[in-house]
Order: structure tokens, then sequence, then C-alpha cells
């Protein structure tokens, strides 16, 4: 007999957490009827400065059948969070879980880009990618190097060796689900292998606070540049008052007015 439900969560707290945000958010986007084209990450929305979306693309599920494969790879998985001795553990999980959900949606969107620019497939400019696949990929990888003899539970009745199991789900994934980003699905694969081979390394608290924090001023200034949401406090208004001294440098006759003077910034 297994553990009681609530021992298991305080065992895997951050994975909790996770799936608690992404089950939140998918009802939040079932009840407004939001659809993935709003939060998904594409080629075309990237350039027109959408960056926000690497964010909420990662946490949005569209598809129930999606949310539950993902979830539920995702609590088997939360044994990283049990494994302090082998260098791993709820610091790791979570330093790390930033740099999958950022460095694997950069790398997708390069993939788009390579796929653009030189084969000329305009079908990569609008396609759509969703979902935590990318991020469940990176530490089904991370694990499959890191603790080879575990096993990826799935639904509670299928279990996968998780040596093969970013491969096993790979196909496992396309079959139930169509739809599924098979180089959003691979990109997390690459940033995993990245990661536990110790090409990505060094991360700390202070380094995960930190990324954190441009992380948070990306979302909040492309939220506004892209206009998708109106940040009323961020608003700068220009001071075009003549009265204002200028600047001179002296001996050559130039004269340069300053483009930001003293007070000419503010935060409504």
């Amino acid at each position: 007999m297994g553990k009681p439900l609530i021992y298991e969560i305080l065992e895997k707290p951050a994975t909790s957490c996770i799936i608690g945000i992404c089950s939140a958010i998918w009802f939040y986007i079932q009840k407004k009827n939001i659809g993935y084209q709003h939060v998904g990450l594409s080629y075309e929305t990237a350039v027109e400065g959408h960056h926000w979306r690497i964010i909420t693309s990662a946490f949005s599920h569209i598809s129930v059948i999606h949310l539950v494969f993902n979830m539920s790879a995702l609590w088997s998985l939360g044994v990283v969070e049990q494994l302090g001795h082998l260098g791993l553990g709820v610091a790791y999980y979570l330093q790390y879980t930033l740099v999958l959900v950022v460095l694997s949606g950069l790398l997708v969107l390069g993939m788009y880009h390579f796929f653009i620019q030189r084969f000329k497939i305009e079908y990569f400019r609008r396609v759509t990618a969703v979902g935590y696949s990318c991020v469940v990929f990176g530490w089904m990888t991370i694990l499959s190097i890191k603790q080879p003899s575990s096993k990826l539970d799935l639904f509670g009745f299928v279990s996968l060796p998780i040596s093969f199991a970013p491969f096993e789900s790979l196909i496992f994934t396309s079959i139930i689900v169509p739809q599924a980003s098979f180089l959003g699905h691979l990109s997390g694969i690459i940033v995993g292998y990245a990661i536990a081979w110790g090409l990505i390394h060094g991360m700390t608290n202070y380094w995960a606070v930190t990324m954190l924090g441009w992380i948070a001023l990306v979302f909040i200034f492309s939220l506004k540049q892209s206009g998708a949401y109106d940040f009323n406090f961020l608003e700068i208004e220009s001071v075009t008052d003549p009265s204002l001294p200028s600047v001179r440098f002296i001996g050559n006759g130039r004269t340069l007015q300053s483009t930001v003077p003293l007070g000419g910034i503010e935060l409504a």
C-alpha cells in the first residue's frame, strides 16, 4: 500500500506547486475560453516582440489530455526532489526548471528560425507551441542520466524505464496527441542532456533569483511593448520644456540637448 497523498505532496513540494499552477491556468483558460493562439509561442509572435509567450506557453494547456499526460509524468519525475544525496533535491529542481523553461523556449525558436531561413519552410513561422512538455522531457532526460534505474509512471498504470523514457514518451505522445510539438519535446531533451552532462552548470540560489528577476522584467516589458497588456504605471512621458538647460561641450562649438533631463521620467 502506498503512502497517503498528503505525505507525497510534502515530499514533492515544488512539483506539487507547479502541478497546481498548471492546473489553475488550464481551468482559467477554459473558463475564459482563451485559445492557444493567445498564449502559445510561435516564431511570428516572437519576432513581433511577444517574448512573454516563452513563459505563458510553457504553463498553459488547452487539451485536458495534454494536461493530464504532462502532469502525470511530472508527478513521477518529482522524485528528483528526493535525491539530494545525488546532488539533486528541491533547490536543484527549482533552479534548473527555470533553465529548462527559458532555454527550451529559446531553442525551439532557434530551430524555427533555422528551418525558415535555411529551407524556406514557412510552416514553422506560424506553428504555435504550448504546454509543459519541454520541461517534462528535460527532466526525463536528466533523470535518465542521474539515476537510470528509475521508472516513469504514467496515468498510474503505465511504467517506462527512465533510460528510454524521453524517446518512448515522444512516440507515445505523438500517438495520443497528434498535434504534439516534436521540436518542442526535442528542445527539452537537448537542454536536459546539456544539464545532465554538466554543459550547463553553476546554478545557485543567487543566480536563480537573479534569473527570475530578469524573467519578470522581460515578461512585464514585453507585455507592455507588444500591447498585450497595458501597465499604466510604466508610462514614460516625454518632456519638451524649452526652459530646460542644455548641455554644452566647450571648445568645439557643439551643443548637445539632453534627451532625458532630470525629472523627465514619471511613473504614473
